[in-house]
């Protein structure tokens, strides 16, 4: 009797996919080639992933700041049910991926970025490798010897795995960028600032495109990680049973995307492979997914339930091509940048239009981030341009409500409630009603803000 519940044990573990959880730093979803991104082979790994699985259009992070929006990974949470609002550690009684998966026989290894990384619950990973260790997060020959030593480990020990490997690039500082110390870790190609397209969420000047050459040298740089990873999966024989997810943190460390809740931002590459399960080379356009959903997927893939208190549910019912509810929309978050200034802003995109709440702007308050720093916003505040040094203003003080018609500005340049007219008030009032539930479902702390900031019709 014991040899048979030993062996449906042994047996349940090895039939257990492994997981793989690969993040960038910082990488704007349309720095990337199969995201649109016109610099030929900017990212050929990541796209080379892309093509193998499923790539969705409508992925974002639920809150554009490393430390909080891996919290929100870890734990299927929104920050308001984590704990984690800024730079701060999770609720001691919420539950985590990597302890879910360690009491259901994985072997857990977390590689760069450790300390934004759920740090209170380090004890369930059996192997962690330190950014310094890896080259500041830059190196991909460092990341692929992390990578073999974690599925080798996992071997011996007759587990199957889940690795967080976490890049650093492109976040600050830039490859070949004034400043740069990480100097002895090569990037892949030079980029010409006259060739680099300009995001339209910001202006056109020569600092500017300086400053983009040496991102997307790092974006560049960032892909050779992901490939190393992927090379080392694929030469370990068991890409075939692993469930690799890959996303970043959120947008570009300028201003308009980082830190913020525009919707550059907040949207990132969301590619899920799985062979056998996924078919290779599929879109989805339509359904909004976010990082509350990466748990809950992989917890589910694995045959494990989903975390007590979770909000986000598992893809993998999108992922064979059925339909799920309430995917209609996504909320976002932003409470305390790393000053732990307390900037609180909301959000609620339903894919045609972008509600923005900033319950810090009072006309006198100065937004900071670190965005600021750098070429980028230095240009925009000192441009002969009027219109661009105002919207530099605007980035510093904001107003208190934003409204942006994404079909026809997804860059976020005209607020509609500059104009506010009769079709913007109701849809204004429909959507303020949605964030006002969502506030209230989730205990957020900026709940009395709000409402008292922003006139309500609620039933």
């Amino acid at each position: 009797m014991r040899f048979l519940l030993f062996f449906a044990y042994f047996t349940s573990l090895a039939a257990k996919p492994n997981l793989l959880l690969i993040t960038v730093d910082d990488m704007n979803r349309d720095s990337i080639g199969s995201y649109g991104w016109p610099i030929k082979h900017i990212t050929p790994n990541i796209d080379r992933l892309a093509a193998e699985g499923i790539r969705f259009d409508r992925g974002f992070v639920n809150v554009a700041i490393c430390m909080p929006c891996r919290a929100v990974l870890m734990t299927g949470r929104y920050p308001q049910t984590n704990g984690a609002l800024g730079f701060d550690k999770i609720n001691p009684e919420v539950p985590s991926l990597p302890e879910a998966l360690e009491k259901a026989g994985y072997y857990n290894s977390l590689i760069g970025k450790e300390i934004h990384v759920v740090p209170s619950r380090h004890k369930a990973f059996h192997r962690i490798d330190k950014q310094k260790n890896l080259g500041g997060g830059r190196s991909a020959s460092a990341y692929a010897k992390a990578i073999r030593a974690s599925i080798e480990e996992a071997n011996d020990a007759d587990k199957p795995f889940f690795i967080m490997a976490n890049a650093a690039d492109p976040h600050r500082p830039f490859a070949g960028a004034k400043g740069d110390s990480f100097k002895k870790i090569p990037f892949p190609r030079k980029i010409d600032p006259k060739q680099v397209p300009v995001p339209g969420f910001l202006p056109d000047l020569p600092e500017i495109r300086t400053e983009l050459a040496t991102y997307f040298q790092s974006v560049a740089r960032a892909d050779q990680v992901v490939g190393a990873v992927l090379d080392e999966l694929e030469k370990s024989g068991q890409a075939n049973n692993t469930l690799v997810l890959f996303l970043s943190d959120h947008g570009m460390p300028l201003p308009y995307a980082k830190t913020n809740c525009y919707l550059a931002s907040n949207i990132t590459p969301f590619i899920l492979r799985w062979p056998g399960h996924i078919r290779p080379g599929v879109t989805d356009e339509k359904n909004f997914v976010s990082t509350i959903d990466v748990a809950p997927t992989f917890l589910a893939a694995a045959g494990v339930e989903n975390l007590e208190g979770a909000n986000g549910l598992s893809l993998l019912p999108l992922m064979k091509g059925l339909k799920q509810a309430n995917r209609n929309q996504v909320f976002t978050f932003h409470e305390r940048p790393y000053s732990r200034k307390h900037l609180p802003m909301r959000a609620i995109n339903n894919g045609d239009f972008l509600y923005i709440w900033n319950g810090w702007s009072d006309g006198k308050t100065q937004f900071r981030n670190e965005s600021m720093s750098g070429l980028t916003f230095k240009a925009m505040k000192n441009a002969k341009d009027p219109k661009v040094r105002a919207r530099a203003d605007f980035y510093l003080h904001r107003t208190r409500e934003e409204l942006y018609d994404l079909r026809k500005d997804p860059d976020c340049l005209t607020n509609l409630l500059d104009k506010l007219g009769d079709n913007q008030s109701s849809r204004v009032s429909a959507m303020t009603k949605a964030l006002w539930h969502w506030m209230k479902d989730v205990d957020d702390p900026d709940l009395e803000l709000f409402q008292n900031q922003v006139e309500l019709a609620l039933d």
